[in-house]
């Protein structure tokens, strides 16, 4: 094995592993829930356990210098060039931390308080939960299953989401919202329920995780009725949560 051969060996066998730390690091700190659904998890945790081994065994070969015979393919690519890429992008996974989806996300792909066919759908509607246990996303599906928002007039709500200023809503009105999950964050979509506050809604700048206790109310925005919670009072500022999305 000449010495360029060794050099290629050795960056697909650190590309391989560091993808395999890059994996079990999201698991172990807590962030994958940033990116999949808590279903596919031990998807990724077998992945990374995979890639690790696999970069051992080959290791354990380089080092005992056993003759790897090299695979023979066309490519347009210079040799090493894969190698390097994914070890790049594993490192850069390492080092930078992956970002929870903000209102500006949210306003670019569409609130809505409704689950379009496509997505998750609520298998069943549970009557016997009480109001102010719903949250946020308990509340959109149980509008998929009743759509009438004057059924819910009265009705107690406690919620928690981050905020959303639409432009087109008054200055005392904000949306709050959650990001839903249904396999990965690239099919994450944003549902959410109008805020009707006792104050401006300046107080609480776009992205402020909320906890909104009140009532349900049935107001006009944007040209159509809609379910909206009225604030009984200030709502409370908390931190944004471990787990920020729903599923």
């Amino acid at each position: 094995m000449n010495q360029k051969s060794k050099i290629y060996n050795w960056l697909e066998v650190f590309a391989i592993a560091a993808w395999g730390s890059l994996m079990l690091k999201y698991w172990l700190t807590g962030k994958l829930n940033l990116l999949i659904h808590p279903d596919y998890f031990w998807l990724v945790i077998a992945g990374g356990i995979g890639f690790l081994s696999v970069a051992g065994l080959k290791a354990w070969q380089l080092l005992r210098q056993r003759r790897i015979l090299p695979v023979r393919h066309i490519s347009l690519l210079p040799p090493g060039f894969s190698s390097i890429l994914l070890l790049v992008t594993a490192i850069a996974g390492l080092i930078f931390t992956p970002r929870v989806f903000a209102s500006q996300t949210a306003m670019q792909r569409g609130v809505t308080d409704f689950l379009a066919a496509t997505r998750s759908q609520p298998q069943a509607f549970y009557g016997s939960v009480k109001p102010e246990e719903r949250s946020l996303l308990d509340w959109v599906r149980t509008l998929n299953v009743y759509p009438e928002p004057d059924a819910y007039t009265g009705q107690k709500v406690k919620v928690q989401g981050f905020t959303i200023h639409p432009p087109e809503f008054p200055p005392n009105y904000l949306l709050l919202s959650r990001f839903v999950i249904t396999c990965c964050a690239a099919d994450a979509y944003p549902v959410g329920l109008p805020v009707k506050l006792t104050e401006d809604r300046q107080a609480y700048p776009p992205d402020t995780w909320l906890e909104v206790e009140g009532q349900m109310i049935t107001e006009t925005l944007k040209d159509k009725r809609q379910l909206t919670i009225q604030a009984n009072a200030a709502p409370k500022k908390i931190p944004e949560p471990q787990n920020p999305y729903e599923y």
